[in-house]
């Protein structure tokens, strides 16, 4: 039988050494470095009406990783969905695509981008009018800006409708992300998403402009 002094102190060093185990584990959690396919994927942002249809349309693509909706473009730091819908600060709703280059390449998701938008149109989408929803590509770097001006210059000799494309493209800026409940709205709001799109009449402006999907 161990004595109690000595049971008492094989107890303590007991718990120092999980106390020194749980310390170490948790450091190595904390500085857990990006695995390499986390460290090679890209972003892109896109302006192009509503958020909730942007982000629906590009999950959808194989080789995109996550959407983000939110807002740039603007003048107002950390603006909220209520300011940047009532006009004024500049900021436009967009989608931050992360995506990854292996799988799919920037010039893919613009020919996907140009597909769900009309961009013969300034400053409104389908029924949504204001700066807020204008199309805009926000590029992060000067091949996404190459890419982005290559496409919309071709598309301009091959587009299947006479008027002009208006869309712009400019250097990306900052990104704020939208409210919790704005992320994934067709998700878990499957009814009211697509009463709203349908109501919008986006996908049949869109038909009239590319033809049926």
């Amino acid at each position: 039988m161990i004595k109690k002094p000595i049971w008492s102190f094989f107890l303590l060093i007991s718990m120092l050494i999980e106390t020194v185990v749980l310390i170490h584990a948790e450091g190595r959690q904390g500085k857990k470095p990006s695995t390499p396919a986390e460290s090679t994927f890209e972003k892109a942002t896109f302006a192009g009406g509503c958020f909730w249809c942007m982000e629906s349309d590009f999950e959808k693509i194989d080789g995109v990783v996550s959407v983000v909706s939110g807002y740039t473009g603007g003048q107002k730091d950390h603006p909220t969905y209520e300011e940047v819908s009532a006009g004024g600060t500049g900021h436009a709703e967009v989608v931050q695509v992360t995506y990854d280059p292996a799988k799919i390449t920037y010039a893919k998701l613009l020919s996907v981008y140009w597909k769900h938008i009309d961009p013969t149109v300034s400053n409104r989408q389908f029924c949504d009018v204001g700066d807020q929803y204008r199309t805009t590509i926000f590029y992060h770097n000067e091949e996404q800006r190459r890419l982005a001006e290559a496409s919309k210059e071709t598309l301009d000799k091959t587009k299947p409708f006479k008027e002009p494309i208006v869309t712009p493209i400019v250097p990306a800026s900052t990104f704020y992300e939208a409210e919790t409940y704005h992320q994934d709205y067709y998700k878990k709001n499957p009814i009211r998403y697509k009463f709203y799109r349908a109501g919008c009449g986006r996908d049949d402006r869109l038909a009239a402009l590319w033809g049926k999907p």
